[in-house]
């Protein structure tokens, strides 16, 4: 009891201590908050590495699912988020511990990367259980039983991509670290791009999953996306691993790894898969009355099924995703032919509203009515036909972040690419936290470093935190300067 009351009598006294601050956090203040959160989580990693909460005791880890402590996720809010939070860190004090977490965070990914080029969603250290993985750095992963090994790139949920732009972001900063290790991340960047390429369809489309086998010659040549008039209603079960996927931005994410890789290796061709990606998704889009895109294509260019509650549709959430991603194409090559499919989707948006400002998921093929799935299997028309567990478990109705893809199209074409382009390092700057976002950060991390929520400590609030607290750091060296 006495503990709880002088944590409490802690916390309040460092409130009071920082409200008394001037309105504006000393640099060093923000620094040490920096130091303490980067030496807390590496005293929590596993081979450098992470998962995306830990209860406070650090009895329970978890990433999507329960983990162990001789496991890591990949997976965003996973290692490569918590890396990049280290070198934004290191930009922002240039503090060699924040460049050592990244370093060791680099190099757990490396050990984690499969021989198929990418990554699963977690990563297995403890040297008996990782033997069902075809991990590239180990030598049991080349035995005649690799083909029973788990090797499977994982393209969904930004988690083979995540990797790679972290890899690459923290090659293009650690110019200063020991060599060796660079090679070994230069490998590892190097062979899961090639692996990606591989990846890539002909017609520009990534698959969800990817098992380093390469595509059947002369397949998937370059076609227009259709709806057939007797698409099922009912789920075909059919394996949607390999078709062409844009379901949680999986395309637009693909492209964006390639761009990343063109501007800080200068290979023309990362430039090339990318704006063959954005040729797929010009392709991609249905046709009227519906021009709008699906979550994934069958090998015809159909809508397709997915998992039970994943119906063909027109999808709200994942067109947004598209026009963003053919903005960032057009901004990046100037080619109008990136921006040609943008005002039929507008005009779409504006008429399947379901209420001002929010839309379906779903919608039916066709007919262009709101659909819900279920793990029956079936298409639904109303929340209330579906389970709780689905209905609670799903984002069906929302904004789906449409109004400000929207809003960057019109921006961009308003001010033209070169202005708009001139003005982005402002618009970020602009974005600096308030130095009372700030003094509540601080107020909020505890002595151990530690932002601790309801007896947990989630990484996607460390990660948070620290990318203010750099941000912050990062405008007050503007302000400073001569």
């Amino acid at each position: 009891m006495l503990h709880h009351i002088f944590t409490a009598s802690a916390t309040f006294l460092t409130v009071i201590s920082l409200a008394a601050q001037s309105t504006s956090p000393s640099p060093e203040n923000v620094q040490a908050a920096l130091r303490k959160a980067t030496d807390y989580l590496a005293s929590i990693s596993t081979e450098g590495g992470y998962l995306w909460r830990y209860s406070a005791d650090l009895a329970e880890r978890w990433g999507e699912g329960k983990a162990t402590a001789t496991q890591i996720w990949v997976q965003p809010p996973g290692t490569p988020s918590i890396g990049m939070t280290f070198l934004d860190a290191y930009a922002a004090t240039r503090d060699e511990r924040h460049l050592a977490a990244a370093q060791a965070a680099a190099l757990a990914l490396v050990r984690g990367q499969l021989e198929s080029g990418g990554w699963d969603y977690l990563i297995e250290f403890d040297p008996k259980t990782r033997r069902a993985w075809a991990y590239r750095s180990d030598s049991l992963s080349r035995d005649d039983a690799s083909a029973r090994r788990k090797n499977t790139t994982t393209f969904d949920d930004d988690n083979t991509q995540s990797a790679l732009r972290f890899l690459i972001a923290f090659l293009a900063t650690a110019t200063n670290r020991p060599p060796e290790d660079l090679i070994v991340v230069r490998e590892a960047v190097d062979y899961g791009l090639e692996k990606m390429l591989a990846a890539q369809y002909l017609n520009g489309a990534w698959p969800q999953r990817h098992t380093g086998r390469p595509h059947p010659t002369g397949e998937h040549a370059p076609r227009p996306a259709q709806v057939p008039k007797d698409w099922p209603r009912d789920w075909p079960k059919a394996d949607y691993g390999g078709f062409y996927t844009l379901n949680d931005h999986t395309q637009q994410d693909c492209i964006r790894t390639m761009l990343e890789a063109h501007r800080s290796l200068r290979d023309e061709k990362y430039l090339q898969a990318a704006l063959r990606g954005g040729d797929f998704l010009v392709r991609a889009q249905l046709p009227e009355p519906q021009p709008a895109w699906a979550q994934q294509y069958n090998f015809k260019m159909e809508p397709a099924w997915a998992r039970t509650f994943e119906p063909p549709a027109a999808c709200s959430a994942e067109s947004a995703g598209v026009v963003r991603a053919l903005v960032d194409l057009y901004l990046e090559t100037d080619d109008q032919r990136f921006l040609k499919p943008i005002p039929a989707f507008i005009a779409w948006s504006k008429r399947s509203q379901v209420a001002p400002g929010q839309w379906a998921r779903f919608y039916e093929l066709e007919t262009n009515r709101p659909i819900y799935g279920d793990r029956d299997g079936k298409i639904h028309y109303t929340l209330e036909e579906i389970s709780e567990e689905r209905r609670r478990g799903y984002a069906w109705l929302g904004r789906f972040g449409i109004p400000e893809a929207i809003s960057y199209y019109d921006t961009v074409r308003a001010e033209g690419r070169e202005s708009f382009l001139a003005k982005q390092a402002q618009r970020t700057s602009a974005a600096t936290p308030s130095s009372r976002e700030i003094v509540e950060i601080l107020a909020g991390q505890d002595t151990q470093g530690r932002w601790v929520n309801a007896g947990w400590v989630e990484l996607r609030r460390f990660s948070a935190n620290m990318r203010k607290l750099s941000d912050y750091l990062n405008a007050s060296a503007r302000t400073s300067s001569p």
